[in-house]
């Protein structure tokens, strides 16, 4: 099926909103369509899914393959990728990654969005240099947001007919489509009861200011992926899955049940014991938000040190605090955790930690060589044992050793997105 990328000049354009909007409206309309996200994202892609009923997938042009984007990327419904921050913005120091990238790997025609609020004329040299400026990415038209009034929109219109190129759509200015957001983000979706109200409101927002048939037109059929041989870490993974523990990429689980593995989820605040399993995974998300009610889940955190004589134990990011000895939360809190990393993280002192990351371990179900990516605000307070991964940033400058191994249990801040 085809595909197509809402990319936009720079970050609060309103990609996300017009792509939720976009996503809800086709499906209401009966179209079978998913959305996917450039770039390393765990928040938005919720948003996708519960926009269209699809599983989203994140498109990581700087940690996937070719032939990895490839394969993500096939699917038997339309495709629409949410661009991430500007068309050509990327890694350092050449924009590696950037959802340019994707479009040309791809082949992948984008839309662009422009903040239309504060120009008029000088709409047309913007968009015009953002067409011309790389011939192996092809923009099919543009939809002009947040456009103030009808004689707004002619000047627009007037300014960009010279370039030929179409005007997809033309959206007023929406105060009630902002979304609440926290320090890595929007809130979770699980987490928003307006959200399906959200939803309409963005479908009709789009459906009345968009061509929905011109923008679906506007997609190229995606390349056929070559086969892949899977692996999965494991043949038994528990996986903790809640809102304390939502950042997981799906194309991972996808994978390694593709490659024949057994995944089963459990919830750490609902104080679910550990499933048996071979590996014990716990991804990011959110657990300083609710260290008082996990460091008394007794069963889980019981269960969890048992596991470890047995079992191998991941954690990741937020997981990787939880295994530590104690998380203070931003109140100055103090609260005790696992206990099976000599592990100390603090959020009174927040410090914002970001970037691609390059990872390659000797040992554990993770051994081997990753690319990942590093997002968080916790301060590390005191950390003690054997590191877990050497690690370099997207340049290639050697970093501190990142993460903890202590027998059968390992982690790290770093997010794993793809073997490099």
């Amino acid at each position: 099926m085809p595909g197509l990328i809402l990319a936009a000049p720079a970050s609060g354009s309103g990609k996300t909103t017009v792509t939720l909007g976009l996503l809800r409206a086709l499906a209401r309309s009966g179209v079978a369509v998913r959305g996917a996200k450039s770039g390393p994202d765990y928040i938005d892609p919720a948003y996708h899914a519960a926009a269209c009923g699809q599983p989203c997938l994140n498109l990581d042009a700087w940690a996937m393959t070719p032939a990895s984007l490839q394969r993500r990327a096939a699917t038997d419904d339309l495709l629409i990728v949410e661009g991430a921050m500007g068309l050509f913005d990327g890694a350092p120091p050449d924009g590696a990654g950037s959802t340019a990238d994707l479009a040309r790997l791809l082949g992948l025609p984008v839309v662009l969005i422009v903040d239309a609020a504060r120009m008029a004329q000088s709409i047309a040299p913007l968009v015009a240099g953002f067409a011309h400026h790389d011939p192996s990415v092809r923009v099919a038209g543009v939809i002009l947001n947040k456009v103030g009034s009808d004689r707004h929109a002619g000047m627009l219109r007037r300014a960009l007919d010279p370039l030929g190129l179409p005007i997809l759509g033309i959206l007023p200015r929406r105060t009630d489509l902002d979304r609440p957001s926290r320090h890595l983000g929007l809130v979770q979706a699980m987490e928003d009861p307006d959200l399906p109200a959200f939803l309409d409101r963005a479908a009709d927002w789009i459906a009345a200011g968009c061509d929905i048939g011109a923008i679906a037109a506007a997609a190229t059929p995606l390349p056929s992926p070559e086969p892949a041989t899977l692996t999965a870490p494991a043949q038994r993974i528990a996986v903790a899955q809640d809102a304390a523990f939502s950042f997981l990429y799906p194309h991972q689980v996808q994978d390694w049940r593709a490659a024949g593995a057994e995944v089963t989820p459990f919830s750490p605040l609902a104080d679910d014991g550990v499933p048996p399993a071979d590996l014990i995974l716990l991804p990011g998300g959110y657990p300083e938000l609710h260290a008082d009610r996990l460091s008394g889940c007794t069963t889980f955190m019981q269960s969890l040190r048992n596991a470890a004589e047995t079992s191998d134990i991941y954690g990741e990011c937020g997981g990787y605090m939880t295994l530590g000895d104690s998380l203070t939360a931003a109140d100055g809190v103090t609260y005790p955790m696992a206990g099976l990393l000599r592990l100390r993280t603090s959020f009174a002192a927040r410090r914002l930690h970001l970037g691609y990351r390059q990872l390659q371990s000797d040992t554990g179900p993770f051994a081997g060589d990753w690319k990942g990516h590093e997002f968080h605000y916790a301060t590390t307070l005191s950390a003690q044992g054997e590191p877990l991964f050497a690690a370099r940033d997207a340049e290639g400058t050697v970093l501190p050793p990142m993460g903890l191994r202590v027998g059968r249990v390992t982690g790290s801040f770093a997010h794993l997105i793809d073997r490099a």
